[in-house]
C-alpha cells in the first residue's frame, strides 16, 4: 500500500514539473474573472423580453412587485504565445442564476439566461453549464507583412461600443464567430472582418436564405483635433429572400416568410479633448432593404431602408478641485418610421447592430433593439435621449455617478399603427390627432469602489418614471405602474 502511494505521488510530481516546463516553452499565461451580482428589480415582467419593460397580463412589468435574484459569471482563460507568429486564446465561461436548476423558469418557460446547472436540491451530475466564450488563434504577418489574422469566436469592440460591443452588462456578454484582419502602423489602425452571425442549417437551407453574415471595415486615425477619428462600414447580409418553394416536406422548415433584410451602415466618430473639454461626435447612415423587419408588422412586400443616427457629448472634469467633479451633456438621436413611411414602402428606423446599449440608453435597458420595430425597443419610432451626467471622487478609490435621462421617440407615438389606438393618456381609444413622443425619465445612481487592484464593487439604484406614451409603446395591458425601481450590488474579481 505504501509502495503504491509513493508511486502515485512520484508520478504526480513528475507530471507537475513536465506540464510546467511545457507551459514555459509555449509561454502560456492564465487569467480569470468571477462576477457576482444581486439585483432587485421592478421593471422586469413575465414576457420573453423580460428585461425590456415588456411583461404579460399575468406578470406585468412596472408592477411595484420586486423580483430578487443573484447570478454569477465565471471565466477562466489561457493565452498561449506558441511562437513568433502564432498565438491562441481560449476562454471558458459558466453563467448561472443562484438556485436555478436550468435555463428556463419551469412555471412559465421564460428564458432566464442562467445556463444549465443544478439547485441545492438536485444532484450535480447533470451540470453542463461550462461553455466557450472566446476561442481563437492569431497569425501575425498573415500573407502580408503587418497584417494579423484572428480566426475564431471573439469579442469585437469598436468606438465606445456604439455599433459593435460585448453588451458588458449581460451575464454572458456577446461574442462572434468571425475572422478579422488587423493592420496597425504609426497613428492608423485598420480592421477588416467577416462575422457568421447565423447559420440556419448545413443541409437544407437552400442558397443560405436563412443565414446572416456581416462584413466589416473599420479605420481609426489618432492625432486629429486632440483625439482620434474612426470610420465604419458594415454590411449585414441577412438572406431571408423570396420564400423557398417546398418541393418536399424536409424543405418546408427552411422557407423564409418575411423577405430580405440586407443593409449597409456607414459613418464616422470623432472623440478627444479640446480646450479642456472632453467631446464626442458621431453620425451613421443606413440604406438597403427592410422587407424582413417591416413585414413582421405590416406585410408590405418591398421596403426600402433609409435611416440615420447621431450623437454628441461634451464634458468637463475639474481635476484641481476637491473630489474632482465632472459634468457631461449628452444627446442621441435615432431616426424612426412613421405610418406614412410604411405606406410609401420606406423604413426609417435606425438599427443599432451589435451595440452595447447599456452604455447609452439608460441602465435599466428599456430601449434595446431600437430599430427592430418591436416592443423591446420603441415600435420602430426611433429614440431621443437628452442626458446630463455627474461624477465625483468623494474619497480615494471611490467614484459616485448620477445620470439623468429624458427619453422621447423620434416620431410621434400616434404615427405608428400599433400604438395609434392609444390616446396620450395611455388609455385605449382614438388618438384624437395627438402626437406625443415623450417616454419618461430615468435617474441612475452608481457608486463604484476599487477595493483593490483586482476587485471592483458596484452599488447602483435606478428609477424610471414612465409617461403614458411609454405604456402605449410597451403595451398598457402589460405595463402596470407608472414607475419602476431597480437596485443591484456587484462584485467583480479579476486575476
Amino acid at each position: 500500500m505504501k509502495k503504491n502511494f509513493l508511486t502515485v505521488a512520484a508520478m504526480a510530481v513528475v507530471a507537475f514539473f513536465v506540464s510546467t516546463e511545457i507551459a514555459k516553452a509555449a509561454d502560456i499565461t492564465f487569467s480569470g474573472q468571477i462576477r457576482t451580482r444581486m439585483e432587485f428589480t421592478e421593471h422586469n415582467g413575465g414576457g420573453s423580453s423580460a428585461s425590456s419593460g415588456v411583461g404579460t397580463a399575468v406578470n406585468p412589468s412596472f408592477s411595484n412587485n420586486t423580483d430578487e435574484f443573484t447570478f454569477s459569471s465565471v471565466r477562466l482563460a489561457a493565452n498561449a504565445n506558441i511562437n513568433d507568429t502564432t498565438s491562441a486564446f481560449i476562454e471558458m465561461q459558466s453563467v448561472r442564476n443562484w438556485g436555478n436548476a436550468g435555463s428556463t423558469n419551469a412555471a412559465n418557460t421564460v428564458a432566464t439566461g442562467a445556463g444549465s446547472g443544478n439547485a441545492s436540491g438536485s444532484a450535480n451530475n447533470t451540470d453542463a453549464s461550462v461553455g466557450i466564450h472566446q476561442a481563437y488563434f492569431t497569425l501575425k504577418n498573415f500573407l502580408v507583412d503587418g497584417v494579423d489574422m484572428k480566426l475564431g469566436r471573439q469579442e469585437i469592440k469598436l468606438d465606445g461600443w456604439r455599433l459593435f460591443g460585448n453588451t458588458i452588462w449581460t451575464p454572458g456578454m456577446q461574442t462572434h464567430d468571425a475572422v478579422t484582419f488587423k493592420h496597425a502602423h504609426d497613428n492608423m489602425t485598420i480592421i477588416a472582418g467577416y462575422i457568421k452571425a447565423q447559420e440556419d442549417s448545413r443541409v437544407h437551407d437552400k442558397d443560405d436564405s436563412n443565414d446572416s453574415e456581416v462584413y466589416l471595415l473599420w479605420m481609426n486615425y489618432k492625432g486629429i483635433l486632440g483625439g482620434q477619428f474612426s470610420g465604419t462600414y458594415a454590411f449585414l447580409d441577412n438572406g431571408c429572400g423570396s420564400p423557398i418553394a417546398a418541393a418536399a416536406a424536409v424543405t418546408t422548415a427552411n422557407t423564409c416568410t418575411n423577405g430580405e433584410n440586407n443593409f449597409h451602415t456607414i459613418g464616422g466618430r470623432q472623440a478627444g479633448q479640446l480646450f479642456g473639454l472632453d467631446y464626442r461626435g458621431e453620425i451613421y447612415y443606413q440604406f438597403g432593404r427592410a422587407d424582413g423587419v417591416a413585414n413582421a408588422t405590416t406585410g408590405t412586400p418591398e421596403v426600402d431602408r433609409s435611416a440615420y443616427m447621431f450623437g454628441v457629448r461634451v464634458g468637463k472634469t475639474f481635476q484641481n478641485v476637491m473630489f474632482k467633479p465632472g459634468v457631461t451633456l449628452w444627446y442621441d438621436y435615432l431616426s424612426g418610421t412613421t405610418d406614412a413611411d410604411q405606406r410609401n414602402g420606406d423604413w426609417s428606423s435606425f438599427n443599432t447592430l451589435f451595440d452595447t446599449g447599456h452604455k447609452y440608453y439608460g441602465l435599466q435597458d428599456l430601449f434595446l433593439g431600437v430599430g427592430g420595430g418591436g416592443a423591446g425597443g420603441t415600435r420602430g419610432l426611433g429614440l431621443q435621449d437628452l442626458a446630463i451626467k455627474f461624477k465625483l471622487n468623494p474619497m480615494p478609490g471611490w467614484t459616485l455617478k448620477l445620470d439623468a435621462h429624458a427619453f422621447s421617440t423620434a416620431e410621434g407615438i400616434g404615427a405608428n399603427p400599433t400604438t395609434a389606438g392609444f390616446a396620450s393618456n395611455g388609455t385605449s381609444g382614438a388618438n384624437n390627432g395627438e402626437n406625443a413622443s415623450y417616454l419618461g425619465n430615468e435617474f441612475d445612481l452608481t457608486l463604484v469602489n476599487k477595493y483593490n487592484a483586482n476587485t471592483k464593487i458596484m452599488i447602483g439604484f435606478s428609477n424610471f418614471n414612465a409617461s403614458p406614451g411609454f405604456k402605449a409603446i410597451k403595451g398598457s395591458a402589460v405595463t402596470g405602474a407608472a414607475d419602476a425601481n431597480w437596485a443591484y450590488l456587484q462584485f467583480d474579481v479579476q486575476f
